[in-house]
């Protein structure tokens, strides 16, 4: 399965979606979107396919967000987009791509919802200890 997961090394949820990814047996295309950020259109794409708005993709916290004045509710989701290829630490992360679909995988196992339900033998536990998929590989309620 081709997956593209736009990845935050430091980021705590991108590493758990990650992990979660290959807990599935797939290795995805990991792509550092803070060093080689994806095209505008590439970005608009993700989040229309996502279901999202523009400023449901814009992550506020830890970022320049209010600096740059970005919650002014008058600013278009083309200027939205410019900005947030302009400074990438804006874009919601970890966005993940798969034939079955696009997700902010934010809490990270909403990646489990494009991933294959069969995938999975076996429990899955986050770094911090919460466990997501039981001894049986299905998702934990």
């Amino acid at each position: 399965m081709d997956v593209t997961i736009y990845h935050n090394p430091a980021c705590g949820t991108s590493r758990n979606t990650l992990a979660l990814i290959r807990a599935a047996g797939i290795e995805p295309t990991v792509i550092e979107y803070l060093q080689k950020p994806p095209t505008r259109d590439r970005l608009a794409k993700m989040i229309s396919d996502a279901g999202m708005t523009i400023r449901e993709a814009i992550r506020e916290k830890g970022t320049p967000y209010a600096e740059l004045g970005l919650d002014n509710p008058d600013l278009t989701d083309e200027q939205l987009l410019d900005a947030m290829i302009a400074t990438p630490i804006l874009i919601n992360r970890p966005l993940v791509v798969t034939p079955l679909g696009t997700r902010l995988a934010r809490p990270s196992e909403a990646v489990l919802d494009i991933l294959p339900a069969d995938a999975f033998t076996g429990p899955f536990t986050k770094e911090d200890g919460e466990q997501v998929l039981d001894n049986e590989g299905k998702r934990i309620a």
